[in-house]
C-alpha cells in the first residue's frame, strides 16, 4: 500500500501561556491546518491511501492547563456511533478542528490520522475528575476516506505536559482499512512503554501502527528514526511514524519503517515541512528472525588482557566502558546480571575512539523506565570522558558481533550510521540465552550499533 507522513514545522503560538479566546486559537489552528490541507492534497496525488501527521502540529506546545483550554475541541471518546464531522458539523460545539480534518480525509479520498487537545467534561463523583470538572487529552484522531472518524486515542504515557490528563485507563485504539488490514495508534513517549503499546501489538496481533510524535532526539540511542526502525524490527510491524520539525529544539527525524527496509527523514539543517510517501508490503506473516550466523564465545583462555572499564554517564545514565582499541579483538564488559560482549574487526584503523557500554538498572531521569543495554558507541573524543557524548558523524567501518545475556524479550536493535542514516543488521537474534546482532561491513561509519533492552516488569 502506499502511505504518506509529514514531518511538519509547526506555527507557534509567540506566548503558548497567555490566556486567548477561542477564535484567536482557530486562526492560529487555522494556519498549521492550511498547510495540512495542502500536504494532504500532495499526498493523494502520489497515490497516498493514508497520511498521518504529528504530535501537538495543530496547536504547538508549552501550554498550561488554562492557556491551552481555548485551543481544545470537544470530542466523545466513547462513541459508539458513527460520526462523520464534515458531513455533520452540527453535532457538537467546538468540534472545528475535527471538522476541517474530517472534510480533508473525505475530499482527498484518504484515511488521515492526526493529534489534537481534546476536552471533556466529568462529573465529580467521577474520582479521576480534575477539580476543574474536565479532562485535557492528548488525542490522536483517525478519519476513514469518507471522513467519519473511526478511531480516537488519548495518550497515556506523558512527556512534562502539564496541560493534559492521562486518562483513567490505557486505550488500546485501532481502525480498519480496506488496503492493509488494521491499523494499531499510540503517540510519542507511548513507544518506551508496555501499555499501550507493546500489549495493544500483542493483544490484537497487529501488523501496522500510526504513530504521530514530537520527539526531541537524544544520541546516541534514542534519535527519533533510530528508535522507530528498531520497534518496527523488534515487534515486526510496519511504523508511519511523523514528527514535528524544529531543529532548534532538536525536534526532526520521522519515517515510514518496515522491518526491513525504511524511507526516513532527518534533518538538522534545513526549516520547512517534508512530506515522505512510500509504498510499502502488507505485513500479514511473522518475519522469521535469522538465525544462521551464531556469535562466537569470547574465549576464556588465551593470554589477552582485556582492557580496563571505566565510567562515564551516557543517557543521563551511568554506563561501565571498554574501550574498543586496535583492528580486531574480543571484548566483554558486565554490570549487575548483564554481560555484553563483542567481537569486532576494523577495515582501517582511524584516529577514532570507540567503546563498549554496557547499563542494566533503573533509568530516571525524564521519565522513569528500566533499561538493558550493551552499546558499541563512537565517543565524542579521544578521552574516556567522551565516552556516551551526542555524535553525528563518523568514518570507521567496522565488522561486529554483538550480544549479551539480556533478561528480557524486549530488545530494540540499534544501528546508526553517519550523518544519523539507519543501516540493517546482517543477522539477529535469540541464541542460547544471549541476544545478538552481527554486521559486516556497515554502509558508512559507524556511529551507534546497540542493543536496548526493555525490562517493563523492573519500571
Amino acid at each position: 500500500y502506499v502511505a504518506a507522513v509529514y514531518e511538519h514545522e509547526s506555527i507557534l503560538s509567540p506566548n503558548p501561556t497567555a490566556l486567548v479566546d477561542r477564535r484567536s486559537a482557530l486562526d492560529l489552528m487555522g494556519k498549521n491546518l492550511d498547510i495540512y490541507e495542502q500536504q494532504a492534497v500532495a499526498a493523494a496525488r502520489q497515490g497516498a491511501q493514508i497520511i498521518v501527521f504529528p504530535e501537538d502540529g495543530i496547536h504547538g506546545f508549552n501550554f498550561t492547563r488554562s492557556s491551552i483550554y481555548p485551543y481544545l475541541d470537544f470530542v466523545l471518546h466513547s462513541h459508539s456511533g458513527k460520526w462523520n464531522p464534515c458531513r455533520e458539523p452540527y453535532l457538537f460545539n467546538d468540534t472545528e478542528v475535527i471538522q476541517r480534518l474530517s472534510c480533508m480525509a473525505l475530499k482527498n479520498k484518504i484515511f488521515l490520522v492526526a493529534n489534537l487537545g481534546t476536552k471533556q467534561p466529568c462529573e465529580h463523583t467521577d474520582p479521576h475528575c480534575p477539580p476543574d470538572g474536565r479532562y485535557q487529552f492528548n488525542t490522536n484522531v483517525a478519519f476513514d476516506d469518507d471522513g467519519t472518524l473511526v478511531a480516537t486515542y488519548r495518550k497515556h504515557n506523558l512527556y512534562f505536559e502539564y496541560a493534559f490528563d492521562t486518562p483513567p485507563e490505557p486505550d488500546y485504539k485501532h481502525f480498519d482499512t480496506p488496503f492493509a488490514g488494521k491499523f494499531g495508534m499510540f503517540t510519542c513517549f507511548d513507544i518506551l512503554f508496555f501499555e499501550p503499546a507493546v500489549n495493544l501489538i500483542r493483544q490484537y496481533n497487529l501488523k501496522q501502527i500510526v504513530y504521530p510524535t514530537a520527539w526531541m532526539n537524544q544520541l546516541p540511542l534514542l534519535s527519533a528514526v533510530e528508535f522507530q526502525q528498531a520497534f518496527a524490527t523488534a515487534f515486526s510491524v510496519n511504523i508511519l511514524a511523523a514528527n514535528i520539525h524544529h531543529p532548534t529544539l532538536g525536534m526532526t527525524g520521522s519515517g515510514i519503517y518496515t522491518p526491513v527496509k525504511s524511507f526516513i527523514y532527518h534533518n538538522m539543517e534545513s526549516y520547512g515541512g517534508k512530506l515522505i510517501v512510500a509504498e510499502i508490503p502488507v505485513i500479514t506473516t511473522d518475519h522469521e528472525t535469522n538465525l544462521e550466523k551464531t556469535p562466537g564465545r569470547v574465549s576464556e583462555k588465551g593470554n589477552e588482557q582485556l582492557p580496563p572499564p571505566f565510567y562515564a554517564e551516557m543517557m543521563y545514565d551511568n554506563f561501565t566502558f571498554v574501550p574498543v582499541w586496535g583492528e580486531k579483538g574480543q571484548l566483554r564488559v558486565c554490570a549487575n546480571t548483564l554481560c555484553c560482549y563483542l567481537n569486532y574487526q576494523r577495515a582501517v584503523l582511524t584516529d577514532e575512539l570507540y567503546a563498549l557500554g554496557v547499563f542494566d538498572g533503573l533509568h530516571t531521569v525524564h521519565g522513569t523506565y528500566y533499561v538493558q543495554a550493551c552499546a558499541l558507541v563512537k565517543c565524542g573524543g579521544l578521552s574516556f570522558s567522551t565516552c556516551g557524548q551526542e555524535v553525528t558523524d563518523a568514518t570507521a567501518l567496522i565488522d561486529f558481533q554483538l550480544w549479551g545475556n539480556m533478561s528480557t524479550p524486549y530488545i530494540f536493535p540499534l544501528l546508526l550510521t553517519s550523518g544519523i542514516t539507519l543501516d540493517f543488521a546482517d543477522h539477529m537474534g535469540w541464541k542460547n540465552n544471549h541476544y545478538f546482532m552481527s554486521k559486516n561491513r556497515t554502509s558508512s561509519g559507524l556511529l551507534t550499533a546497540a542493543l536496548y533492552g526493555r525490562w517493563y516488569e523492573k519500571d
